[in-house]
């Protein structure tokens, strides 16, 4: 679902900036740490499923693939390995290791990532689990396992679940988030060439993540319209998602489309703040 570096740390970061506020606008900061979480999961999920995926092409594990024509997410400094290299043939699994750190496009990552295809994740009903293994990105370190598995129902719009479990994220600070949660995200263009990657849109239809603070309070994110991702820029650029805690209730826009690192977050009593990853 390209360069994150800036999205990643920023997020990292927290670099929220609120236009204006007073003492009945101000929102807790757990839940706060809470959203920023949320944005920092699905951005590396993201990653690591790009990752996957072009880790597959230049492999060449498929004789219907060639290398992608973007830049690879992939390092010298990181080391694959794959148990069955004829192509066409599954289950295959794909261990990257990035060692004690490998720096690529500005992310450095540490640990490793086990890929496992049940069949290339284009074809109908296959699957893709990615699983983390001391896994670190920029210094936060990630677990749990994601499953996309192709639910596709017309051919000339491929769909996918994407299922996060047992997901935890810590980060610089020490804090510690649980995540879990299930989407459904369509590809809406780039169908017709399968085998140019940069020229294709994602579109998240439905679903949604929870993400909580280890014993503490924990935030919804709903799918409320489409969220638009191109896989050449690095932000969502449209939809919007439906929030909800216990203290934050309200909704995040993404914008109209412009490829841009701007949204806003609207609350339920109609204060607006506009927001820069």
């Amino acid at each position: 679902m390209k360069n994150v570096k800036q999205v990643l740390l920023v997020i990292i970061a927290a670099a929220f900036s609120v236009t204006s506020c007073t003492k009945d606008e101000i929102v807790n900061a757990t839940d706060t740490n809470t959203v920023v979480a949320s944005a920092t999961i699905d951005a590396i999920n993201e990653l690591d499923f790009k990752t996957g995926t072009q880790v597959t092409f230049e492999n060449s594990l498929s004789k219907s693939t060639n290398k992608s024509t973007v830049n690879s997410l992939v390092g010298a400094c990181a080391t694959i390995t794959v148990d069955n290299l004829t192509p066409n043939v599954f289950p295959k699994v794909i261990t990257i290791d990035f060692g004690t750190g490998c720096t690529t496009n500005n992310i450095t990552r540490k640990g490793k990532l086990k890929v496992t295809l049940s069949g290339l994740v284009s074809t109908p009903k296959a699957t893709m689990k990615i699983e983390r293994e001391n896994y670190y990105v920029n210094g936060l370190k990630v677990e749990g396992t994601v499953v996309y598995v192709n639910e596709t129902v017309t051919p000339n719009i491929p769909q996918w679940s994407r299922t996060i479990t047992n997901g935890k994220l810590t980060n610089l600070e020490g804090m510690v988030f649980l995540n879990s949660g299930t989407h459904t995200i369509k590809q809406t263009e780039g169908v017709g060439t399968p085998l140019v990657l940069a020229d294709n849109t994602y579109e998240m239809t439905q679903g949604n993540h929870t993400v909580s603070k280890e014993n503490g309070p924990s935030l919804t994110l709903t799918v409320a319209e489409s969220l638009v991702k191109k896989y050449n820029c690095d932000y969502v650029s449209k939809g919007k998602l439906t929030v909800k805690g216990s203290l934050l209730n309200g909704t995040i826009d993404y914008g109209n489309g412009d490829c841009d690192n701007k949204f806003t977050y609207t609350h339920e009593n109609g204060l607006v703040f506009n927001l820069t990853m």
